[in-house]
């Protein structure tokens, strides 16, 4: 167990390194919310990134084993979550606790199935779900991205993100219901 304690605590702190290196930008941006902001975190660049990929998903799948065990899949708001989504999934595979991932489009596909989900396939109606996301600013994207699993029948445990830039969004989410766990906090990262 001291072993495994000791493990997490060098991964968390190397996915801190990867994150500061990769995804974080010390500039002005307009946010998805439309706010301003003089920093920035890209956390697909560090999700995308095979070292980053890999510590992200054994970081969320532990909050996931821990808090949501009786999640039948994972899934968020395309495109944060996409990388995010399937790196839990493998790792749950190799842990013995394979869930599916699934990637919530920004509108339903416009042929086809006409479906807000792709990955549906794996899904059944009332089953219990986890939402990933790269960051979180408002919850907007995963408030968003929460309706369109409800409305596909699925039931939404939670939630699980990359990096909370602690400005609103863990509140709002979870007026809504939505338990928020994130693997680090801005006020984690940058003091």
């Amino acid at each position: 167990m001291v072993e495994r304690e000791a493990q997490v605590k060098t991964n968390r702190m190397r996915l801190k390194e990867l994150i500061l290196q990769f995804s974080y930008q010390k500039r002005e941006v307009r946010l998805a919310s439309g706010r301003l902001s003089d920093f920035y975190f890209d956390g697909k660049q560090t999700t995308l990134h095979p070292e980053g990929a890999t510590l992200v998903g054994q970081g969320m799948m532990d909050i996931i084993q821990e808090h949501f065990a009786e999640a039948g899949a994972v899934g968020g708001p395309t495109l944060g979550a996409d990388p995010i989504a399937t790196a839990v999934s493998m790792v749950s595979y190799r842990r013995g606790f394979p869930i599916p991932a699934f990637i919530v489009r920004k509108e339903p596909k416009g042929h086809g199935t006409m479906s807000w989900i792709e990955g549906a396939s794996h899904l059944q109606a009332g089953m219990r779900v986890v939402l990933v996301e790269d960051v979180i600013t408002t919850g907007g994207s995963i408030l968003k991205a929460s309706r369109a699993v409800r409305d596909a029948g699925l039931v939404p445990l939670g939630v699980v993100v990359l990096v909370d830039r602690e400005e609103g969004g863990k509140e709002a989410l979870e007026a809504q219901g939505l338990k928020v766990f994130s693997l680090f906090k801005k006020s984690d990262l940058l003091s």
